[in-house]
C-alpha cells in the first residue's frame, strides 16, 4: 500500500504511470469551511499498482503529476468528475486533465440510469462492495492510517474494472461519439471560469427593478472577492438573505448599514459594502443589468409539455439511456415553443433517439395510449 510523500517517487510513479494507456484518478478533498476546495489526497492507478499521493506532504512537487495529467497518450478515468476537475484546474491554473472518460457518463449511455453512484457500479460491474466507514472522514488530518489509504484507494482500484467494461459495452452499443459529446461539454475549462461580476446569477433575483439589480450585482461581486481573499465560504462572508437586505435598503454610508441590526461587518467590510451600493447607484441607465425573469410560456402549452416529459421517458427507456443525457426541462420547453428550437435534443443522436419523435407527437403524427396498463407510443395504428 503505498502513500507518496516525497518528490522523488512521485516522479518515478508518474514515469511508469506514463506508460499506460490509461489511468484512474480520484481525489480526496475538504470544502465545508473554505471557499476553494482544499486538496487533501490523489488516488492514481494504473494496471499494476495503485498509489495514494499525499498533496499535504511538507516539499512535495506535484509537477510529475500534473504533467501526467495532460499527457496526450494517457486517458485519465474518473467517476462524477466535476469536482475533480475543478480541483485540477485550480492546480493547472486554467487546464483540466486530458483526455478523460467519465464511468458516469458512460453508465448513463448504458442504461444505469441517471447520475449513478460509484458504489453502485462497483456492486454491478466489479461484483464487490465499498467499505463505507471511512465516507464521511476528515481528509486533512495527519497521518493517515492504513485502513483510510486502502479505503480511498478502492475509489480507483475498482474503477479500472468498471472503465474497461463500460467502454465494451459503449462500443458494442455504437454509442461511442454519444460518450465523447458529453466528455467534450463537461471538460471544457471555461465552465470553471466564475468571473465575479457574473456571482449575482446564482442568486436568481426575481425583480425588474434595473437599479436593485445592480446593487445586488455589485454585493455579490464584492462578497465572491472577499470569500477568494480570505478563503471562507460565502455565506461565512454575508448569508444571501443579508445581501438581499442590504440591496433592498440600500444604506449610502456605514452609519446607515449598521442600522440595521441584523448586519454584522467589520469596519473596513461595511466600508467596501457601502463603496459598492454607491457606486451601483450611480451607473447610468445603460450600465444596468437586464431581468433574468424568464418569460411566462403561452397558455396552454402547459399539457405539451407534460406530454413531451412522458414522451422522453418512453424513448429514454426504450434506448436504455438517462433523460438527462438527451433533454431538460428547458429544452422540452423551447421545442413546445419552437420547431427549431436551438437545443441539443434536436440535434445529432438526442434527435434520433427522442427529437423526432418529440416534432411528430408536437404535431399530431404519433400519439400516447395506454395499453395493458403501460404508456406507449402509437404511429398511424401501430404501438412503437
Amino acid at each position: 500500500m503505498q502513500l507518496v510523500t516525497s518528490t522523488p517517487v512521485l516522479a518515478a510513479l508518474c514515469a511508469r504511470l506514463a506508460r499506460e494507456p490509461y489511468i484512474a484518478v480520484d481525489t480526496e478533498f475538504m470544502r465545508d469551511r473554505t471557499y476553494w476546495p482544499k486538496l487533501c489526497l490523489i488516488q492514481v492507478a494504473g494496471a499494476r499498482e495503485a498509489a495514494a499521493i499525499d498533496p499535504l506532504a511538507s516539499g512535495l512537487d506535484l509537477t510529475p503529476l500534473l504533467d501526467l495529467m495532460v499527457e496526450p497518450r494517457v486517458r485519465k478515468v474518473f467517476h462524477a468528475c466535476r469536482q475533480d476537475l475543478e480541483i485540477f484546474w485550480l492546480l493547472m491554473k486554467g487546464r483540466v486533465p486530458e483526455p478523460i472518460y467519465d464511468t458516469q457518463v458512460a453508465a448513463m449511455v448504458c442504461g444505469f440510469g441517471e447520475e449513478v453512484a460509484y458504489d453502485t457500479l462497483v456492486q454491478k460491474l466489479a461484483k464487490a462492495r465499498l467499505d463505507k466507514s471511512f465516507r464521511f472522514t476528515d481528509w486533512s488530518r495527519r497521518p493517515l492510517s492504513e485502513a483510510q489509504i486502502a479505503y480511498a484507494l478502492a475509489d480507483v482500484t475498482y474503477l479500472r474494472t468498471i472503465y474497461e467494461e463500460l467502454v465494451r459495452r459503449v462500443e458494442a452499443a455504437g454509442r461511442t461519439s454519444w460518450v465523447e459529446e458529453e466528455l467534450a461539454r463537461i471538460s471544457d475549462p471555461a465552465q470553471f471560469e466564475q468571473p465575479p461580476e457574473e456571482a449575482w446569477r446564482r442568486l436568481r433575483v426575481r425583480s425588474r427593478d434595473r437599479r436593485f439589480l445592480a446593487v445586488v450585482r455589485a454585493l455579490a461581486a464584492w462578497r465572491e472577492r472577499t470569500a477568494q481573499a480570505r478563503d471562507l465560504p460565502r455565506q461565512r462572508v454575508l448569508r444571501d438573505d443579508l445581501l438581499l437586505e442590504i440591496a433592498a435598503h440600500r444604506p449610502r454610508t456605514v452609519e446607515e448599514l449598521r442600522g440595521h441590526e441584523r448586519i454584522s461587518l467589520d469596519r473596513a467590510s461595511a466600508l467596501e459594502v457601502v463603496a459598492a451600493i454607491n457606486e451601483a447607484l450611480a451607473l447610468p441607465e445603460t450600465a444596468l443589468p437586464e431581468p433574468e425573469e424568464q418569460p411566462e410560456p403561452p397558455r396552454g402549452i402547459g399539457p405539451l409539455v407534460d406530454m413531451l416529459k412522458l414522451l422522453l421517458k418512453l424513448c429514454c427507456d426504450r434506448a436504455d439511456v438517462a433523460q438527462r443525457m438527451v433533454a431538460s426541462a428547458s429544452d422540452l420547453e423551447a421545442i413546445a415553443l419552437d420547431d427549431n428550437a436551438p437545443v441539443p435534443a434536436l440535434t445529432g443522436w438526442r434527435r434520433q433517439i427522442f427529437g423526432d419523435a418529440a416534432l411528430a407527437l408536437k404535431h399530431g403524427r404519433i400519439a400516447l395510449t395506454v395499453r395493458d396498463r403501460r404508456p406507449v407510443i402509437v404511429e398511424f395504428g401501430r404501438s412503437a
